[in-house]
């Protein structure tokens, strides 16, 4: 059984900064590509960003120069620093992950999400 259990999310001031964590557990083997997407209220599940094992990022254009995510393979562990937050960052954050568990296939792996919410 593997589990993403996140953490950090909660309300901020727009310009203001949040760190979201998610750590894996259970009975893994190896994890590939690790990191978070978003859902905001009537809109489509998007991506925010992503890091392989050897640590090469991608992100989405709307969140360049303000997130950055970052892992530690050791912890098995994501984490998401979000600066200058605006009220279009407003979602469900949800951590992602490419696990090959023990005693069976690959398989992408969500988080339970968590609430980001930014107004004045």
């Amino acid at each position: 059984q593997v589990q993403l259990v996140e953490s950090g999310g909660g309300l901020v001031q727009p310009g203001g900064s949040l760190r979201l964590s998610c750590a894996a557990s259970g009975s893994i083997l190896s994890i590939n590509a690790m990191g978070w997407y978003r859902q905001a209220p009537g809109k489509e599940r998007e991506l925010v960003a992503t890091i392989t094992r050897d640590g090469t990022t991608n992100s989405a254009n709307s969140v360049k120069g303000r997130f950055t995510v970052s892992r530690d393979n050791a912890k098995k562990t994501v984490w998401l620093q979000m600066n200058s937050l605006q009220p279009e960052d407003t979602a469900v954050y949800y951590c992602y992950a490419e696990v090959t568990p023990r005693w069976a296939r690959t398989n992408a792996y969500w988080g339970q999400g968590t609430q980001v919410t930014v107004s004045s």
